[in-house]
């Protein structure tokens, strides 16, 4: 699990960090899940944010096309500040037939979306 930026630090991890993890997952066969949802609360113009999903395409292969990677990130606070709402989605990369098979029918079960009041 990686979560950059930090919450509520505004911490940003390094490309070379980020490149590490990928490198250590490929290794031991190991997914990353990337909670990236405050990429827009970054309190300083010296750090730049870079998602786990860029560094996995940059590094090419056997990296880009091996490591599973769940990314997430949110429309309720980076791109509408509404933290309340909850709203929010994740994209998968080189994940296994199967994983992917279950993730969809656990959503596909649930009764009703979240709502207001």
């Amino acid at each position: 699990m990686v979560i950059n930026p930090g919450n509520p630090t505004g911490q940003v991890m390094k490309r070379k960090d980020l490149e590490d993890i990928v490198k250590l997952c490929h290794k031991y066969s190991i997914a990353i899940l990337s909670d990236e949802v405050y990429q827009e609360n970054i309190y300083t113009e010296s750090k730049k944010f870079v998602s786990m999903r860029k560094v996995l395409h940059d590094l090419g292969e056997p990296f880009s096309n091996s490591v599973e990677l769940i990314s997430f990130n949110s429309t309720s606070k980076g791109l509408l500040g509404e933290c309340g709402l909850r709203g929010g989605y994740f994209e998968t990369h080189n994940m296994n037939k199967r994983a992917e098979d279950m993730i969809f029918k656990l959503k596909s079960i649930e009764l009703c979306s979240n709502t207001i009041g």
